[in-house]
């Protein structure tokens, strides 16, 4: 069953306005066997880093199957999809040629191609504490542009710099599971080096459009006690700032310059490269207080007690099935903020990633979730922030990371024994809605 829109219609959206959906190459082509292997595969190999015990040998098979996934994605009459191009499958012999026959496919399916160039996966030889790794992704972005740039106009640089530094390098949660704390903060600047020596190498192999793909969220003290305000001041610092600051303003928060390695006033010039929007991934707001004693945890991480701050839960919210908080209006909050922040510095907004994980065929709770949240982001527009573009995640349900096949985002369920896509009632309702914009689906 859809719910209905006709009684309650979102907002029309200006005219050009991009609608999408996006996808990560790990989380569902499969096919490793095809390819060198990357950090994740690594990673996963390790028991215990995956709480199903699940690999990304196989995921959604698009790989083999990226035809039925097109033909999904020109159904649901998306303007755009956001895909990423696997660094390890590039490195490969043939891996170039099957990047080269999805994007022919979506040209031809009228759907834009809109690929990320970083998105986590990184070839496992590399490491993203050493500096000429940045050198090397320049180098890959080269490459890549030069094959597909004659049929790709919008690019993403990097996907989410502060969950692959935190996660993956301070927190040992994600691959390559490294619990580095503040240790980590190289790989923050690396990756912000690298999306800039990315821009450059775009530009110069004649692409425009060029983005980064950021996480962001509105966080909130615990309470009003000094010690935390203190702490959410620092951890809105590290997760929002640290990476933003540097790409729109072409400066570190103060204090974060002098802890990052090299000469960081050099590097900057390079990190501020000149984009063409900026991408925020939005799922939810962060509330944040003193340390703990103990630790505590959020969404299944643990937050060493040792960390300045902690994390607590947002009470009196529904939640996903991941147990993040159900909060659209930290979206209007978030967005609204980086406009004072950042005044007429602040590129164009574009939604590369918003969504929910729920079970079920019948999905009306992501429904809902979409709903509330295009709505927040039309009243984010009528604000005076300049949006451009929303993308849900995720077209496929997939492979989530240190979460294996237990979270289902997508708005296709994928039975992963037989590899059958099924359309949940979200894709009918996203289906309906683009018509209602007046986008591609209208005519179709």
């Amino acid at each position: 069953m859809i719910r209905p829109m006709a009684t309650n219609p979102i907002p029309q959206f200006p005219a050009g306005f991009l609608w999408g959906v996006s996808t990560s190459a790990h989380q569902i082509e499969g096919a490793a066997d095809e390819r060198e292997p990357s950090v994740w595969d690594a990673f996963t190999a390790r028991p215990g880093r995956v709480k199903d015990g699940s690999t990304a040998a196989v995921a959604c098979d698009h790989y083999h199957r990226y035809r039925e996934d097109v033909a999904l994605l020109a159904d649901l009459g998306v303007d755009a999809y956001r895909f990423s191009i696997s660094w390890p499958r590039v490195n490969s012999p043939g891996g170039l040629d099957f990047y080269d026959r999805l994007v022919d496919e979506l040209c031809a399916a009228g759907v834009r191609p809109a690929p990320t160039l970083f998105h986590w996966d990184l070839p496992v030889a590399l490491d993203w504490l050493d500096r000429d790794t940045a050198a090397r992704f320049a180098d890959h972005v080269a490459v890549v542009a030069a094959r597909l740039g004659d049929r790709v106009g919008k690019w993403i640089t990097l996907n989410e710099p502060a969950e692959h530094t935190l996660l993956g390098h301070a927190l040992g949660h994600h691959a390559p599971g490294r619990e580095l704390l503040f240790d980590a903060l190289p790989v923050a600047h690396h990756q912000l080096l690298a999306h800039g020596l990315a821009v450059r190498a775009l530009r110069a192999a004649g692409a425009g459009d060029i983005g980064i793909a950021n996480s962001h969220g509105p966080t909130w003290p615990a309470s009003g006690e000094p010690a935390d305000v203190e702490a959410a001041d620092f951890y809105d610092l590290l997760l929002n700032r640290l990476f933003a600051d540097p790409v729109i303003l072409g400066e570190y928060p103060d204090g974060m310059a002098e802890l990052m390695p090299g000469d960081v006033q050099s590097d900057l010039k390079v990190i501020a490269e000149p984009v063409d929007w900026y991408g925020v991934n939005y799922y939810a707001p962060n509330k944040v207080g003193a340390p703990q004693d103990t630790g505590t945890e959020f969404g299944g991480v643990p937050i060493p007690a040792e960390l300045p701050f902690s994390l607590r839960e947002i009470e009196g919210r529904p939640v996903t099935d991941f147990g993040w908080p159900v909060v659209p209006e930290a979206l209007t909050e978030l967005l609204t903020a980086f406009h004072d922040r950042y005044g007429d510095r602040l590129p164009p907004v574009v939604i590369t990633e918003n969504g929910c994980s729920y079970e079920g065929l019948d999905d009306q709770d992501r429904i809902t979730y979409l709903d509330t949240h295009i709505r927040a982001l039309h009243r984010a527009s009528e604000a005076g922030v300049d949006v451009r573009g929303y993308f849900v995640w995720s077209l496929l349900d997939n492979f989530e990371w240190a979460e294996g096949y237990a979270r289902r985002f997508g708005l296709v369920h994928v039975d992963y024994e037989t590899q059958t896509r099924t359309p949940k009632s979200s894709y009918h309702w996203f289906r309906e809605l683009l018509r209602a914009q007046g986008q591609r689906a209208s005519g179709r």
